[in-house]
Order: C-alpha cells, then structure tokens, then sequence
C-alpha cells in the first residue's frame, strides 16, 4: 500500500535509460475502475507530462520506475479529468457530508484504490462513486 503523499515528489525514471522524468504532483483517479489512471509530473518535458498507470513498473520509497521514455511519452487512452481527491470534501450519494480526504491509499502494482483516509473516518475504495469540481462523492455505510 502506497498513498498519495507519499507518491507526491517521487523521482520518475525509466528503467530503459536510467533518465530521471521529472517528479509526481499528482496522481488521476478513474472512478469508474476505482484506480488510478496516471501520473502527473512537474519538471518533466512536454512529452511526458502526463503518464498512463500502464507504463509504470513500480512505485519505491524514493522513485517511480516507467519502462522507458517511449511508453512513459505514450499519451493515455482517454485520460479522466484530473481532480485533485486530497483536500477535497466527501459526499454520500445522498449528500451527506463526511469530511474532507485527507489521504488515499491505493495498491503500487494494480494502482486500485483501497482506502479513502477522511477527516470522520476511513473509507473503503470499492465505496467511491466519483470526483468532481466539487466534492469525491461515495456510496453511504451500508448497514
């Protein structure tokens, strides 16, 4: 299990060409896969500013390893809209608040989503419905 702030100003470098990329500054969720899509980085060349959860090999404690600069400057298939989940507010699908994310945590190898980390409590991933503009919007406790 990784979360996002740890993920966050990683080094990326290919195994291919031992280059570094740049470095995270985010992370894309698909909400229809509960996963994450790609990665965002920040000092990275234009090609490679974005980069599809498919080129990554593995997610370290001190970098993100793609396979090469090829796949890493592959645009992803129909990308989703980059919303940022840490530091937005929690809804049900009945609009019942439920904090604000504080972090998330999801699989390094899969990119799954497993636990929302919210300011009332955890939320497991198979929960989240979707990310917008204005909140990350979840199926309510089912009892």
């Amino acid at each position: 299990m990784t979360l996002f702030t740890q993920a966050q100003g990683l080094s990326v470098v290919t195994a291919e060409e031992a280059v570094t990329l740049g470095t995270v500054s985010g992370l894309t969720i698909d909400a229809r896969t509960r996963s994450v899509a790609c990665l965002r980085l920040s000092g990275a060349s234009k090609g490679a500013s974005v980069i599809d959860w498919r080129a990554v090999e593995a997610v370290g404690r001190d970098a993100v390893i793609v396979r090469s600069r090829v796949a890493a400057e592959s645009a992803p298939d129909e990308a989703p809209e980059h919303r940022e989940a840490v530091g937005s507010r929690v809804l049900t699908e009945y609009g019942t608040e439920h904090g604000t994310v504080r972090d998330v945590a999801f699989d390094p190898v899969t990119g799954e989503i497993l636990t929302l980390y919210t300011a009332l409590g955890d939320i497991p991933g198979e929960r989240l419905i979707g990310i917008g503009s204005y909140a990350v919007v979840v199926h309510a406790d089912r009892v």
